[in-house]
C-alpha cells in the first residue's frame, strides 16, 4: 500500500497489529522473532502446563504456533487472509522447558490463494514438524492506510 514505507513496515506493523488481539499467542508466550513481506519466525518456549500424557508437548499446541506464524506471514501483505487448508506432520516431540521456533514461508500466491510452509524445531534444531497452510484472502485490510494531509482539514503537508 502506498502510505507505508515499504513492504517490510508494512509486513511489520500488520503482524503487531495482528499480536496485539491475539490473545492466544500472548497466553501461550509467542514471541514476533522476525517478520518479513511472506515471512515470520515466531517462538514459544514450553511451559509446564503445556505437556500432555506422554511427557511431552501437547500436538495442539505445536500446530497452534505454527497456524500463528502461518497467519502473520499470509497477513503480512496487509490484505485479510484466513486459513482455508492446514496439515501438520510430527517429527519428534517437543519436551518441558525447550524453545520451539516457527518459521513460516510463502511458497506460492495466486489470486486469492497462498500456500505457506512452516517448519516448527527446538532449540537443537531438531525438526519437531513440517505444517502446510493454503490462506484465502477475504475483504478488508489488518491496518488503515495512513491518510495524506487534508489541509482543507488544516492538516499540514
Amino acid at each position: 500500500m502506498e502510505g507505508f514505507a515499504g513492504p517490510q513496515v508494512l509486513a511489520e506493523a500488520a503482524a503487531q497489529a495482528m499480536n496485539k488481539l491475539d490473545y492466544t499467542a500472548q497466553h501461550m508466550g509467542m514471541r514476533i522473532e522476525s517478520m518479513q513481506p511472506g515471512c515470520c519466525v515466531l517462538s514459544m518456549r514450553v511451559q509446564d502446563w503445556m505437556i500432555n500424557g506422554h511427557g511431552i508437548c501437547h500436538g495442539g499446541l505445536i500446530f497452534t504456533l505454527a497456524d500463528t506464524a502461518f497467519a502473520y506471514a499470509c497477513n503480512s501483505h496487509n490484505q485479510r487472509a484466513v486459513a482455508q487448508h492446514c496439515t501438520i506432520t510430527f517429527l519428534a516431540p517437543g519436551k518441558a522447558e525447550e524453545t520451539l521456533t516457527a518459521t513460516a514461508t510463502e511458497t506460492v500466491s495466486s489470486g486469492r490463494s497462498g500456500i505457506y510452509d512452516i517448519e516448527v524445531q527446538n532449540e537443537h534444531g531438531t525438526p519437531l514438524a513440517h505444517f502446510r497452510g493454503n490462506s484465502r484472502t477475504i475483504a478488508g485490510t489488518i491496518l488503515e492506510e495512513p491518510s495524506s494531509p487534508d489541509p482543507s482539514k488544516g492538516d499540514l503537508p
